[in-house]
Formats: structure tokens, C-alpha cells, sequence
């Protein structure tokens, strides 16, 4: 198989790329090659900004695919952009869209592809839907082969997945679970969440690429295990082998807050991870044959704890959101002194 990928160095895109050239895929990976090091051995670099289009046209003029993924498209533009650029030269292109697409709140706790699509408070997730009808009708109008891939929360070893952090990251949550600090839980943490780890998902995306029952598809990716986020953060406690302090705020009262810091916690908690959500990979297992999530979230975590202990390169403090934090949780105490003066 040839493919090519736009981006290939993020969470998700990494364990693909590795996976692929272990399985002796032919892989290009167009980027700007800021991040090198990331690049698995024997993959074949386009050093270029994909926004350059005349820089790209000119880079693969010659070259064909039968696999094109953009892993960095946000928005409609882009795609009309990927489109003029690999129209005759790819047999299928895959979007990655996002799970965050599916309408909040749910009028169904078990998520399908079919889930209506609808998202009124984030600008991400609305785009990602416009993103996705634009190639839907790109499909229907001009054959173009399409695929849509809808991930939830997948992670690697080089971030640990979190409900709540700031614009640096997650250590610093993992820092104040260290120093035995307060650490803020959205909701009551009761809510159900999947955790993808993106071995798992890289295996599910390689099914995909060159299956000729996926063109003109959605397809969600996640792991089939529901935890609640009072898990999720006791896991992260554990793997770092310390007692978890947890306070848990309303998550409209931190959507509010959040602007204190300049992260937009209204989409990525009101909507997002404040809501249940439990998939049905029916789908993905009918189009992808026996296929199955094996990474357990508590193993998984454990991988990316003890990398990020070892690699202080991923230790990023932030201490505005750690004073945010504080603020937080005394400001939550004022007000039951308060109500119980």
C-alpha cells in the first residue's frame, strides 16, 4: 500500500504511521518538519506547509496514492484545498472528524454513526460537522472517495488524558497529585467516558485504509470500555502511586471560570466530556473483522505515566493554571461557608 499522509505526528497519526511501516506500507508524510524526531524510520518526508497549495501540487506532481489521510483539517476551506490537490491522485481520502460531532445533549446514551450531528457550544465540533457534509456531498456529486473517521479521547504515552487542564497540558495536574494538592474533577465524576489508546486506534484506522467497504463511510474508533471519570482520575493517582485528593466543581461553574485562563472549557466540558457516552463499534468490527480494543485504560495509563516520569522534556509547568486551580477549589469552600454560615 502507498499512502500519504497530512500531518503523521500527532497522537493519533504517530501509531499509525509506526504501525503502517512495520507492515511494509509505502508512507509519505507531508508536513513542515518541525517535528522530526516523531518520524518513524522509513517513512518517506514532504517537507512542505500544506496551506503552501502551489508548494504541495508541486511536491507530489508525478505521485499517486491509494491512501490520502489529513489528520490537521478543521474546517470546510481545507478541504476544498485537499480536494483541488488529490482529486486524480488517491483511490480513497480520509477525514478525521471527531466523536465530539455528536449531538449535546444526547437524545440516546449509546452512541452509532447514525447519532444526529449537533453541537451548539463548540466551535470545533461545528466545524468538524460542516467538514463532513462538505465531503459527504463531494462524495454524492463528484465520486470522490471518501472516508470519515470519527475518534473520542485517544491518547499516548506523551500526554496524560485529562477532563480538566490548562493550555500547557496535563502535567501539571499530574504535578498537584504529587504534592498532594486539590485536584478538580468536573461533575460529581460519575459521568461515563472511553478512553482510546492510540495502538488500539492505529490498528482499527489500518483496517480502514484501502477497504473498499468504507468509501462513503463514517466510522467511529474507540475502545469498547466505559469508565467514569472518578476512575479515570483514581487510575492516573494510582499509576503515579499516590492518594488522590479530588474536588469536584459543576462543570458550567468551571466552563465560566475557564475564561479566567483563556481555555474554553464551555465546549470541551459542556460540549464534551461532561456527558456520558458509550459507543457501539458494531460498525467498525463489521467493516474491520475481528478487531478489538485490547489496551485496558488502567495498563494504558500506567505506559504513559511512567514515560512522562522519565522524560522531563513532557514535565511543562504552568503556574497560572495551578493558581487557577487554587482559586477554584477556596472559591467552592467560600460558598458552602456561606450557605451553612
Amino acid at each position: 500500500m502507498k499512502a500519504l499522509f497530512i500531518g503523521g505526528t500527532g497522537t493519533i497519526s504517530t501509531a499509525i504511521s509506526s504501525q503502517l511501516i512495520q507492515n511494509g506500507c509505502e508512507l509519505y508524510l507531508l508536513n513542515r518538519g518541525n517535528r522530526n524526531n516523531l518520524l518513524p524510520d522509513g517513512a518517506k518526508e514532504l517537507k512542505a506547509d500544506i496551506n503552501d497549495e502551489q508548494a504541495v501540487a508541486a511536491l507530489i506532481k508525478g505521485l499517486s496514492f491509494d491512501v490520502v489521510a489529513d489528520f490537521i483539517a478543521f474546517v470546510p476551506s481545507q478541504l476544498e484545498r485537499d480536494y483541488r490537490l488529490f482529486k486524480d491522485k488517491t483511490r480513497q481520502f480520509i477525514f478525521i472528524s471527531s466523536a465530539s460531532a455528536y449531538q449535546k445533549p444526547l437524545s440516546d446514551y449509546c452512541i452509532t454513526e447514525g447519532t444526529p450531528l449537533a453541537n451548539p457550544y463548540w466551535a470545533y465540533s461545528r466545524n468538524k460537522i460542516a467538514c463532513e457534509e462538505f465531503l459527504l456531498r463531494l462524495y454524492r456529486d463528484k465520486g470522490f472517495p471518501i472516508t470519515i473517521v470519527r475518534p473520542s479521547h485517544t491518547y499516548d504515552e506523551r500526554s496524560i488524558p485529562l477532563g480538566v487542564h490548562g493550555s500547557k497540558g496535563s502535567w501539571p495536574v499530574a504535578k498537584r497529585m504529587l504534592e498532594g494538592k486539590p485536584v478538580i474533577i468536573h461533575g460529581d465524576g460519575t459521568s461515563l467516558w472511553t478512553m482510546t489508546h492510540s495502538s488500539d486506534f492505529a490498528r482499527a484506522f489500518i483496517g480502514l485504509m484501502g477497504n473498499i467497504h468504507a468509501l462513503g463511510e463514517t466510522v467511529q474508533i474507540t475502545s469498547d470500555e466505559t469508565v467514569t471519570w472518578n476512575q479515570i482520575y483514581e487510575s492516573i493517582a494510582t499509576a503515579l502511586g499516590v492518594k488522590l485528593n479530588a474536588v469536584h466543581v459543576a462543570s458550567d461553574f468551571l466552563a465560566a471560570c475557564g475564561m479566567l485562563i483563556g481555555v474554553d472549557y464551555g465546549g470541551a466540558l459542556l460540549g464534551d466530556k461532561a456527558n456520558s457516552v458509550v459507543f457501539n463499534n458494531a460498525k467498525l468490527k463489521r467493516f474491520v473483522p475481528g478487531f478489538t480494543a485490547t489496551v485496558r485504560f488502567d495498563e494504558g495509563i500506567r505506559q504513559t505515566v511512567d514515560f512522562i516520569l522519565s522524560h522531563p522534556e513532557y514535565q511543562t509547568d504552568d503556574p497560572e493554571f495551578d493558581a487557577w486551580c487554587d482559586k477554584v477549589v477556596v472559591a467552592q469552600q467560600q460558598a458552602l461557608k456561606a450557605v451553612f454560615g
